[in-house]
C-alpha cells in the first residue's frame, strides 16, 4: 500500500492510532518498518499526512500521526457499468477507486447473468474492502459513492435523467459512428456494457435518456481493460 488508511475506530484519541490485522502485517513484512519509522497516513474520508511508529509488536502497531494534506479530486464523472462477473468486479473496483471515479452504478443488462447479483462480493463489506485497496494505491481517502441498480428499464427511465443532469453523457458502443472524445473540461457520465456490450434495445433506451453512443477503435476490450482506457481517454 502506498497510503495506510485508518478509520475513527482505529483512533483511541486525537493523533493517536493503533493497527492490526492486514495493515499490520503490510507494515511488518511489506514495508519492513519498524519503530521510529514514518508512514504516510490518511483518515477514510479526510486528510492525509505522516505518522510515526510509536511502538511495532506481533499484534499491533501503535502510530502518532498528523493529518495536514488534502486528499486528490475525484473525477467529474458518473461511470454506469454492467455488472461484470464477481472476480473481475473486484479488480474493477479497485481500478476505480484508484483512477478517482466519483460514483460508480453497476446496473443490469441482458448478457449479465441473473447469478452475478447473488454474488458475496456485492456485500456492502465487501465493496468497501476492495475500494479500500484501490485508495491505498492510489494515495485517497475517499470512497467513490457506488450503487446498485439491478432493474435496467426503470432505472434508465426513471433515475438515469436526474441522476446525470448537467453532465455530458456517452456510451461505449463498438458499432458507434462517434469516436469518443478526449481530455474533457466538463463533468460525464459513462456507460459500459457488459462482455459483447449493450444490446440495441439497451443503446436505444440509454439514447432516449441523453446518452451518445462513442467508440475507441475496432477492437473488443475486457470490461476491465475498457474501464481503464475509456475514463484514461476521458480525463487525460
Amino acid at each position: 500500500m502506498n497510503l495506510l488508511l485508518l478509520t475513527p475506530d482505529d483512533c483511541p484519541e486525537p493523533g493517536l492510532a493503533r493497527i492490526d490485522g492486514r495493515r499490520l502485517l503490510h507494515i511488518r513484512q511489506v514495508h519492513r518498518a519498524e519503530a521510529g519509522d514514518s508512514l504516510r497516513v490518511g483518515l477514510v474520508g479526510g486528510l492525509m499526512g505522516s505518522a510515526r511508529i510509536a511502538t511495532l509488536s506481533r499484534d499491533e502497531a501503535v502510530l502518532e500521526f498528523a493529518l495536514d494534506q488534502a486528499p486528490p479530486a475525484k473525477l467529474p464523472l458518473t461511470l454506469l457499468l454492467a455488472l461484470p462477473r464477481p472476480k473481475m468486479l473486484k479488480r474493477v473496483l479497485q481500478t476505480i477507486a484508484a483512477m478517482g471515479v466519483q460514483r460508480l452504478v453497476l446496473l443490469n443488462s441482458y448478457r449479465v447473468e441473473k447469478s452475478f447479483w447473488e454474488s458475496p462480493w456485492l456485500e456492502p463489506a465487501s465493496v468497501r474492502e476492495q475500494l479500500l485497496l484501490g485508495l491505498e494505491q492510489a494515495r485517497d481517502t475517499v470512497l467513490p459513492d457506488v450503487r446498485l441498480e439491478p432493474l435496467f428499464k426503470p432505472f434508465v427511465e426513471d433515475r438515469l435523467p436526474a441522476l446525470c443532469q448537467g453532465s455530458r453523457c456517452l456510451v461505449a458502443h463498438p458499432a458507434a459512428a462517434v469516436t469518443c472524445p478526449v481530455a474533457l473540461d466538463e463533468p460525464a457520465s459513462l456507460a459500459i456494457g457488459p462482455e459483447g456490450g449493450f444490446i440495441p434495445y439497451e443503446i436505444e433506451k440509454l439514447e432516449e435518456a441523453g446518452f451518445q453512443a462513442v467508440e475507441i477503435g475496432p477492437r473488443i476490450l475486457r470490461v476491465e481493460t475498457a474501464v481503464t482506457a475509456l475514463v484514461a481517454r476521458l480525463f487525460a
